[in-house]
């Protein structure tokens, strides 16, 4: 057996084919997805199929084989980066007597992580239970540990009819939180539609860039660090556009291909603010072999959110790692679409700044002609 790493997790990845194409792009994401979970890669399997194996995703050598892994190597927990049905993923521990968990699971852990402020926590516990509940055979009555087991059951009442009770009750009770702290930012966002300021989201796929460009235009300093998902909680600053006055922006959470429907239903609140913004900067990395697909990814998330219809320019950003000079590119009929920038190094930075004072611009024009 392999010397055993000293900390995290040990985890064997699974990754099969099935002709979708971008194989090593999802798979160097996966990559990424695993380490920001604070997991140790220890072996990645991966093998082609015509279609996921009804009873457990891969078939019985593929099983073999992942189970040969885990043990080689002492692994602790076996990722795929697949969605698996929860009778897939009770077969898989069985046959490989170790956890198993897949893709949306993942992702929904690092969400748990990095949540900070009080409405993320909950959005993300929500997002969790409403996963897991598909997931339900025994043991959630930790849910009312406080009151004990004697007394919760009904006359002939199950534990997991039980358990499926408590579950019920506490996303209730986080849907009904979630519901008045999005009644008081409605609150705040009528207050900044009165004052006639320009509203700006910022978003883009995860590790784009968006919070590095955030801190660069409002001196914020937020968090940012080359990880997946380094920026969950929404975060809004004004800011000064010479020529424009104060625009207020915000930075929001990154998107992911084939993102968790419970994680963008539970987080509906917080990404109302991008529905409800006047104009999107989706920020994208110019550097990666992938940034079509990531596109194509953002797009379908803002249409799930009903922000499809929002105007945006695409930002063109990491511009120091290519061969590009900075600059500005418009429409056919003169408006600006997109502009190529580096926010770590700066270049750039002044024309998007000049992009902003137009929009903003013609949008404090919009309102004066309106009134």
């Amino acid at each position: 057996m392999l010397e055993r790493p000293a900390s995290g997790e040990r985890a064997i990845l699974v990754q099969l084919d099935f002709g979708e194409g971008d194989f090593a792009e999802r798979l160097s994401e996966f990559n990424l997805l695993v380490g920001s979970a604070g997991a140790i890669v220890l072996a990645v399997v991966s093998g082609r199929r015509a279609r996921p194996d009804p009873a457990m995703f891969a078939g019985k050598g593929k099983v073999a084989q992942i189970s040969e892994a885990a043990r080689a190597h002492g692994a602790d927990l076996v990722v795929f980066n697949h969605d698996l049905a929860p009778g897939q993923q009770r077969n898989l521990e069985r046959a490989l007597e170790c956890r198993v968990i897949d893709r949306s699971s993942l992702i929904l852990d690092i969400f748990a992580q990095r949540a900070q402020s009080h409405e993320g926590k909950l959005q993300v516990e929500l997002a969790q239970l409403q996963h897991l509940a598909t997931r339900l055979v025994r043991g959630w009555t930790h849910l009312e540990r406080q009151k004990g087991g004697i007394g919760l059951r009904g006359p002939g009442e199950k534990q997991l009819e039980t358990d499926r009770r408590l579950l019920g009750k506490r996303v209730a009770l986080l849907k009904e939180r979630l519901r008045q702290l999005g009644k008081q930012r409605q609150v705040r966002r009528r207050a900044r539609t009165r004052g006639e300021v320009l509203a700006v989201s910022l978003v883009g796929y995860t590790n784009a860039g968006k919070s590095t460009l955030f801190n660069t235009l409002t001196k914020a300093g937020a968090y940012a660090a080359d990880q997946l998902f380094a920026t969950l909680d929404t975060t809004s600053r004004r800011l000064f556009i010479d020529g424009a006055g104060p625009i207020v922006l915000s930075d929001t959470v990154g998107f992911i291909r084939d993102l968790p429907h419970a994680l963008v239903a539970a987080f509906q609140a917080t990404l109302e603010e991008t529905a409800q913004a006047d104009l999107l900067l989706h920020v994208i990395d110019a550097a990666s072999p992938d940034r079509d697909q990531q596109i194509r990814a953002v797009d379908a998330v803002l249409s799930e959110i009903g922000a499809a219809d929002v105007p945006r320019i695409l930002v063109w950003n990491k511009l120091d790692l290519l061969p590009v000079s900075p600059g500005i590119e418009r429409s056919d009929c003169g408006k600006i679409s997109s502009v190529r920038i580096s926010a770590r190094s700066g270049i750039g930075i002044p024309l998007l700044r000049q992009a902003l004072a137009e929009v903003a611009s013609g949008h404090c024009e919009r309102n004066v002609a309106a009134a």
